[in-house]
């Protein structure tokens, strides 16, 4: 009898997650608040949440928003604004994302979107849009502090290289340079603010409690700050390039053409660099239910982990890819949806949903009910890209993923 009650209870727990995730299908940030002022638009950008969270499921979607844009040209060192009545509309991105816990008891992944963070001389005056997700391990606490600050401090690294810019803009040492080494500098700016940032969420991470306490003044136990750590995948979202700065296991991919474009690596104990490198530090990877760092953490890098440095390094690794016309859609997401699903399949999954003609009956498969349409926002429900995160979480669950599950598309094609 005990056993029949066992099965009863792990039904009615699978079928109130269906029932829940269907609810929650057709539910979307539709409403944005208004623009700041321009006196505050810097401090409120940054402080505005994306998403719904909730304690099991999150879900945020992003639909077309207009705003003010400024000209500039790739010599000026300050753009001014122009009269709003001649300022061209920039729509911000599309997306959509969800973050499940599936069948892991505790929540430790988080999602981070913040639209319109900066307008940074390397990205001549327009618009940088931030997309992240973070995969805790040892406790929630580290990927919650990545989820608060980590946009702060890309976006202050990101404003104080625009300021040494604009000085330097300012002279006419900038006119020695080619092309392609003016190329190659700015990319070199990108990785230093966005190394950098990653640096400092590294010391907040390895000073903070897990009660919240800065710089050991409580009376937890000393390896309660030492445990946790995060993954963190970020994604920089830019009118010319996408900027993908990984540390740990979670991963960004591309769908160019029908095509799955890795924007990230794994940074798994066993790869041949990173073995290399933690043994050149060391350590050890020890094969314990797949290769672990001395035996116990299953990825090379990741932010805190402090019993681990410095065999576990917070170092990120940056790539950067020139948009193109044929970009459809941007995927990042935790392990949880990767360790079972594959990178071509995710992208087959999401182009099918962001796919006017087949938007309609992928919505079926999450929710039978018709869908509604916002008359503010002029669109239908569920959104393609909320649908499209839905879909990969759902199929992540059917293919029995044991991890938390976060998943962010966004719409390229639209963004």
């Amino acid at each position: 009898m005990l056993s029949d009650n066992d099965d009863q209870d792990k039904c009615r727990e699978r079928r109130r997650r269906r029932i829940e995730m269907r609810r929650l299908a057709v539910i979307s940030v539709a409403n944005s608040p208004p623009k700041p002022s321009n006196q505050n638009q810097r401090e409120n950008t940054s402080r505005t949440e994306c998403s719904a969270d909730s304690k099991r499921i999150r879900m945020t979607e992003k639909i077309d928003l207009l705003e003010p844009s400024y000209s500039s040209s790739g010599d000026e060192a300050e753009a001014s604004p122009e009269p709003e009545s001649e300022v061209p509309p920039v729509s911000e991105p599309v997306f959509g994302s969800m973050s499940v816990s599936g069948r892991s008891r505790d929540m430790e992944d988080t999602i981070s979107v913040r639209t319109s963070l900066c307008r940074s001389e390397i990205s001549t005056r327009r618009p940088v849009h931030f997309f992240a997700v973070f995969d805790g391990h040892g406790g929630p606490h580290v990927a919650a502090l990545c989820r608060e600050r980590m946009h702060e401090f890309v976006k202050e690294e990101l404003t104080s290289l625009s300021k040494a810019g604009e000085t330097e803009s300012g002279s006419s040492s900038s006119s020695r340079y080619g092309h392609e080494e003016r190329q190659g500098l700015l990319e070199e700016r990108w990785r230093t603010a966005l190394r950098k940032s990653f640096e400092r969420m590294d010391e907040v991470a390895l000073s903070t409690c897990t009660c919240g306490r800065v710089g050991y003044k409580c009376r937890c136990h000393p390896m309660e700050v030492a445990l946790g750590g995060s993954t963190a995948v970020v994604a920089l979202l830019s009118p010319e390039r996408i900027v993908v700065a990984n540390c740990g296991d979670s991963r960004a991919v591309l769908c160019r053409a029908g095509t799955a474009i890795p924007l990230s690596q794994d940074h798994k104990p066993d790869r041949s660099d990173e073995l290399a490198r933690i043994e050149a530090a060391g350590g050890r990877v020890i094969f314990v239910n797949g290769a672990r760092v001395e035996g116990i953490l299953a990825m090379s890098r990741a932010i805190g982990d402090k019993y681990l440095k410095p065999y576990v390094t917070s170092e990120p690794e940056i790539t950067f890819t020139k948009r193109e016309p044929e970009d459809e859609c941007l995927i990042l997401a935790s392990d949880g949806l990767w360790d079972v699903l594959s990178s071509e399949l995710a992208c087959e999954v999401a182009r099918e949903c962001l796919r006017e003609e087949t938007a309609a009956p992928a919505a079926a498969i999450v929710d039978s009910r018709p869908q509604m349409e916002d008359e503010g926002a002029g669109a239908l429900y569920p959104s393609r890209s909320v649908l499209a995160a839905a879909l990969l979480t759902r199929l992540a669950l059917g293919r029995k993923s044991s991890d938390n599950i976060s998943v962010i598309v966004v719409d390229l094609t639209k963004s």
